[in-house]
């Protein structure tokens, strides 16, 4: 990945990710995320995993940032897009299409 490729990735993860890790962090540890998302083997669900991995990435230097963390990013920026193209019509506040957003650091209602 060059540099050109890591800047835009940092731009669109920094678009889509709208909670600061602090928030992330206190979402992740309420029940309700805990139950949104797709569970494998009834563990951890993976956007919960992602939440974890994203408020990492907040916290570190941009410079100490690696492909991998870049790779993760882009991921991110998949997901948030994919899932808000999906957006079911009436009220989103409690739904778990929200909670699996916020467990990707979206929250569509702000953040």
């Amino acid at each position: 990945m060059d540099d050109g490729e890591r800047e835009e990735t940092w731009n669109d993860f920094r678009e889509v990710v709208n909670m600061a890790p602090a928030d992330l962090e206190k979402w992740l540890e309420s029940d309700d995320s805990r139950n949104a998302g797709q569970h494998q083997d009834g563990g951890e669900s993976t956007g919960h995993a992602s939440g974890r991995r994203i408020v990492a990435i907040l916290r570190a230097k941009k410079a100490d940032l690696t492909d991998d963390d870049y790779q993760h990013m882009r991921k991110v920026v998949g997901y948030v897009r994919r899932h808000l193209a999906q957006r079911p019509s009436g009220d989103v506040q409690d739904s778990r299409w929200r909670y699996s957003l916020m467990n990707w650091g979206h929250d569509p209602l702000g953040g």
